[in-house]
């Protein structure tokens, strides 16, 4: 599922595009003009472009008559534009410039390298359409120009263009490498990035006169350094465990965990170690969970096996 896809509620009888990917399993659905809402990706399915054929109707025929007070008018795609690149091999990628809206686009795709431009492919994107324009070596990675994507927006009949868009992409290993996934259009994997993404417009003014209104100096908060050891045990934690359910004593034991970690980065310590325990291995699993994605976090790893056994981790903290 991505951003231009056409879905319907499996709950309901409405239709909409999505027009965000949310944290965890949202999206964000436009299910008329200007009126988004988050959706889980497990409650939509997606209307592929055959559909409306194999019903008997055409694929872009409004959606069946919604009850009365709902709206049943066509919602468009407005919004996901890609650049994808497709492995051919281990020393080459496709360039292909996606149009996963209801827009037909005209482009251009050039390259900019010190200080000069040139222009490597143009045309039309017809909507839901895809066009492969050029192959990359992967080995030349570090010498990639910057890539100027130019797009105009039409569509017959009345309603609100959007304004033309410069896109101009450099890519960094650290980032590019990170962002395969599968591409719309392709249904394959590639490395992709939305061109149209929504952006937030930063007013400085507002800013200044915020930061006018609140010119009170805001006090110090003091982090207390941690102990180098930290035993998560719920009866260290808390004499009133026996009152407790598991699920109340988890969250405990996950809320000290999160906040020692956070003192811990805050006041510059190389490392830590929690004591879980064995148990059933919920905690363990949990700590390793969110220590895996923390941004803080260099590594993790079982902390001195003739000490702990397999019930401490030691957190080496970037």
């Amino acid at each position: 599922m991505n951003i231009g896809d056409k879905v319907r509620m499996l709950r309901g009888r409405e239709e909409g595009v999505v027009t965000r990917l949310l944290e965890g399993q949202l999206v964000e659905v436009e299910i008329e003009e200007g009126f988004k809402i988050p959706v889980l990706r497990s409650e939509l399915a997606v209307v592929v472009a055959d559909e409306g054929r194999l019903m008997g109707r055409p694929a872009d025929a409004a959606a069946p008559a919604a009850p009365a007070g709902k709206f049943s008018g066509p919602v468009l795609a407005t919004r996901g534009v890609y650049l994808a690149f497709v492995s051919v091999n281990d020393r080459e990628m496709s360039l292909y410039v996606l149009n996963n809206t209801d827009w037909e686009i005209p482009f251009t795709l050039g390259e900019e390298a010190d200080g000069k431009y040139k222009g490597t492919a143009a045309g039309v994107l017809k909507r839901k359409t895809s066009l492969k324009t050029r192959e990359v070596l992967i080995n030349e990675f570090e010498q990639w120009p910057i890539f100027v994507l130019q797009l105009l927006f039409h569509r017959e009949g009345f309603g609100t263009v959007p304004a033309p868009l410069v896109k101009r992409m450099r890519f960094r290993a650290n980032t590019f490498f990170k962002s395969k996934q599968k591409a719309p259009l392709l249904d394959r994997e590639a490395h992709l990035f939305q061109v149209d993404e929504e952006t937030v417009v930063i007013q400085p003014e507002k800013i200044l006169d915020r930061m006018r209104e609140n010119t009170a100096p805001v006090p110090a908060i003091a982090v207390t350094k941690p102990a180098s050891v930290v035993d998560l045990h719920i009866e260290q934690l808390t004499g009133d465990s026996a009152k407790m359910s598991n699920s109340a004593m988890l969250q405990l034991q996950l809320d000290t965990f999160e906040k020692q970690l956070e003192s811990a980065i805050a006041t510059g310590m190389a490392d830590i170690t929690f004591i879980h325990g064995l148990g059933n291995g919920t905690l363990r699993t949990e700590l390793h969970k969110r220590l895996g994605r923390h941004p803080h976090v260099q590594y993790y790893e079982d902390a001195q096996k003739e000490k702990f056994g397999y019930g401490a981790t030691k957190v080496k903290i970037k």
